[in-house]
């Protein structure tokens, strides 16, 4: 049986039923990552004896007739920004090539006390700097569904390894779009929380006022499993907020009668490839026909929404990575002959280009003379972001946008770093507002899938899931497999 391809829900009903034994998954996933793991590339490291214990452990549990977490003996991929005590931890940077963590991210303590199984870590964009996953120091990583098309990113490995049936669930990270996006090029569900209703402890930081963890899954009632897990306070972090973690999968319900969905006009303009603004549109169309009401809205700053997140991101970057400066760990050039040669040469041989651009436009935005004309503007125009985002909240629930205006275009296409930053224009004001949003598969374009985003309220995590499943229940499109076509 291949048991890869099952969601973790049917594979929790199965090893309850004791139908299957947590080492034969796990085997059955190890297995299908030596099929294919050569042509996706998805991860950086595997743990493989580490993952058989864990089974066997849980099998355990169950043989003793003890009851199981959801997640109980049921392999993920964790990316690889994510602390993992004894498990390199390597941002997938020459930087931080040798560590490894002593010490868990709060959201794996807590995966751990479910019982979670962990078959590795996945490649990314360096430093979660990028939408390609073509940025990372060890490899690049493909898309399953055309070995010539990227994988989206930064998260692109976790997605990847989703859409490969080389894990049953996984991990990424969001800081403008990197968990949505990768969902949506893979046909995978992805979903970025609310800022702060995870942890960010043991989340390498990039830009701590955007980053949230978040899982990318093969359907809607996975995700909410996976949330019920991660989310809540962490003493840890200041940002973790002090709410109750709701049972996600009581939101589980095909019902949007009633529902008004937003759509914001400035989401369907130029740029968007009329292919996916088709399948965009038919979605609309399911909605309506199951008893939603559309309902027109504007986001007018969405334009200055690219801009000011490439002034924010980078500045706190800059701010997040000066630590990394050859002295205290990660990477140390070798050849330097005083202090100041050695941080220089270890920031310059440590960091890929992608990082160093960003630093430098980072520390260029905060430097004297410059702070105000640009962060401090900055910052003001994301307050008007979040208001827009308030009042069309007024109007509706929910606001449904195409998750990325194109689908996953080629590797090495060559595009500009600016061309490839305004793709994000869908999935940046999202977290510049600090809200909930879901990218879930809802067609295909040019054989590629296309996802559909929604987007909530502050903590409405519920409606936006709701919304989801009811979407997925009336149609087929995360049943698809990936084929692992192209000539890569």
């Amino acid at each position: 049986m291949d048991l890869y391809k099952l969601t973790a829900h049917e594979l929790h009903d199965k090893l309850v039923s004791k139908e299957i034994s947590s080492v034969e998954l796990t085997e059955n996933v190890y297995s299908r990552i030596d099929e294919v793991e050569d042509k996706v590339q998805a991860y950086v490291t595997l743990d493989k004896e580490n993952a058989m214990a864990q089974a066997a452990k849980v099998d355990a549990k169950i043989a003793a007739g003890e009851a199981i977490a959801p997640l109980a003996g049921i392999p993920g991929a964790i990316k690889d920004n994510i602390c993992t005590k004894g498990l390199l931890t390597t941002c997938s940077s020459k930087m931080l090539s040798n560590v490894v963590p002593i010490y868990d991210a709060h959201v794996i303590k807590k995966l751990r006390a479910d019982d979670a199984i962990f078959t590795g870590k996945t490649n990314m964009d360096e430093f979660a700097m990028g939408s390609t996953t073509e940025s990372s120091y060890f490899h690049k990583t493909y898309n399953p569904w055309n070995l010539e098309r990227v994988p989206g990113g930064s998260s692109g490995g976790s997605a990847a390894a989703i859409a490969a049936g080389e894990a049953i669930w996984s991990l990424g990270s969001d800081t403008g779009g990197s968990i949505r996006q990768p969902a949506s090029f893979n046909g995978c569900v992805g979903i970025k929380p609310t800022y702060g209703r995870v942890s960010r402890y043991g989340c390498v930081a990039f830009a701590s006022s955007l980053d949230q963890i978040g899982p990318i899954t093969r359907d809607v009632t996975d995700a909410a499993l996976v949330l019920n897990t991660i989310c809540g306070k962490d003493e840890h972090d200041s940002t973790s907020l002090p709410v109750d973690v709701p049972d996600f999968t009581k939101a589980l319900r095909a019902d949007v009668k009633g529902l008004r969905i937003g759509l914001p006009k400035e989401y369907y303009g130029e740029g968007v490839d009329p292919k996916v603004k088709a399948e965009i549109e038919k979605a609309v169309k399911t909605y309506e026909s199951l008893g939603a009401e559309i309902v027109d809205v504007s986001l007018p700053h969405t334009e200055y929404a690219v801009i000011t997140y490439y002034i924010i991101a980078p500045a706190e970057a800059s701010a997040n990575l000066a630590r990394y400066d050859g002295v205290r760990y990660g990477f140390r050039a070798a050849n330097a002959t005083s202090a100041p040669e050695m941080t220089r040469l270890s920031r310059t041989e440590g960091f890929g280009p992608e990082v160093r651009r960003r630093i430098m436009l980072g520390t260029y935005v905060l430097s004297s003379g410059y702070y105000d004309a640009y962060y401090k503007k900055a910052m003001q125009v994301r307050t008007l972001i979040r208001r827009d985002f308030n009042e069309a909240f007024e109007k509706c629930d929910v606001l449904l946008t195409p998750t990325s205006p194109v689908v996953a275009y080629p590797v090495d296409g060559k595009m500009d770093p600016l061309s490839i930053y305004m793709l994000d224009v869908t999935t940046i004001p999202v977290n510049m507002a600090g809200l909930p949003g879901i990218s879930i598969p809802c067609g295909f374009a040019d054989g590629m899938p296309v996802g559909m985003q929604l987007i909530g309220k502050v903590l409405d995590e519920e409606t936006v899931l709701r919304a989801a499943y009811t979407f997925e229940q009336a149609t087929d499109f995360h049943k698809a497999m990936a084929p692992l076509g192209g000539n890569k």
